[in-house]
C-alpha cells in the first residue's frame, strides 16, 4: 500500500532553512515507511506561494480560491502531515497559522503530524510544546512525540547536525508507525473509531440539505 505524506512548510525566504528542514524530514519518513514493507509518496505545500490565495480566502469569510480549495484536499486526504514553520516573535508565523485556520475542522481529526520548526537561536526550542502542540491538539490531530527543532547552527555538522539528524530519524520512524499502523499493521497509538471523525476539505458540500422553508414552518414572525 502506497501512504500519502503532505509536508507544510512556511518559509517565506529562497533558499529557506524551514523548506531545508522539511524536505530531511519528509526524506526520512518516505525511508521509515519503506522499511515497514510499504511504499510512500510526498506533496510540498509551499505556503509562501499561496499568501495572496490565503488572505483572499479569509477576506471573503472563507470562501478558498482554487488554489487553496487543492491545498486542502490535500491535507484532508492524507495519511500523514509535516508540518514546518519559522519562528516568528516566539511562535508559528502568521502564514503558518492563517493556513490552519482555513482548514475545515475536521480536517486534521486523527491524523498522524510532526510538528518541526526553525529560527535562528535554540532559544525558541519552546514554541514546539507551546504553540505549535497545543495548536494541532486543538484540531484533534495525532502529534508524534518528538518534535524537530533547528537553529541555524544544527545545518552545520559536528554535534549540532549530529543531534538534529537523530531526532529528525527518531521522529520520522514514529510517524511512519502512526501511517502504517492505521491499518493495524504495527503497534503504537491509533486513534480508536470514537476518537476519530470523518475528515473533509470543507469544499464538497452535503446535497442531503433540509430546505429553509421546511426549518421554518410552523414559525411566525
Amino acid at each position: 500500500m502506497t501512504r500519502r505524506i503532505v509536508v507544510v512548510t512556511a518559509g517565506i525566504s529562497q533558499p529557506s532553512s524551514t523548506r531545508l528542514l522539511a524536505d530531511q524530514i519528509a526524506d526520512a519518513v518516505t525511508t521509515s515507511v519503506t522499511a515497514r514493507g510499504e511504499a510512500a509518496t510526498v506533496e510540498v505545500i509551499e505556503l509562501r506561494e499561496l499568501a495572496t490565495d490565503l488572505a483572499a480566502t479569509m477576506a471573503t469569510g472563507g470562501v478558498p480560491t482554487p488554489a487553496v480549495a487543492r491545498a486542502r484536499d490535500l491535507v484532508s486526504s492524507a495519511d500523514g502531515l509535516v508540518a514546518v514553520t519559522p519562528v516568528f516573535s516566539a511562535s508559528y508565523s502568521g502564514l503558518f497559522k492563517l493556513f490552519f485556520d482555513v482548514l475545515d475542522p475536521d480536517a486534521l481529526s486523527g491524523m498522524p503530524v510532526i510538528i518541526a520548526a526553525t529560527a535562528g537561536t535554540p532559544r525558541h526550542s519552546l514554541v514546539l510544546d507551546f504553540a505549535l502542540r497545543p495548536l494541532f491538539t486543538y484540531l484533534r490531530a495525532v502529534v508524534v512525540p518528538t518534535g524537530v527543532f533547528a537553529a541555524t547552527e544544527d545545518f552545520g555538522g559536528g554535534a549540532e547536525g549530529a543531534g538534529l539528524t537523530s531526532r529528525i530519524v527518531r521522529a520520522a520512524g514514529e510517524l511512519a508507525a502512526l501511517v502504517v499502523a492505521q491499518d493495524g499493521a504495527v503497534g503504537g497509538f491509533v486513534p480508536g473509531a470514537a476518537d476519530q471523525r470523518r475528515r473533509t476539505s470543507g469544499t464538497s458540500l452535503d446535497t442531503d440539505v433540509t430546505p429553509f422553508a421546511t426549518l421554518l414552518r410552523g414559525h411566525s414572525g
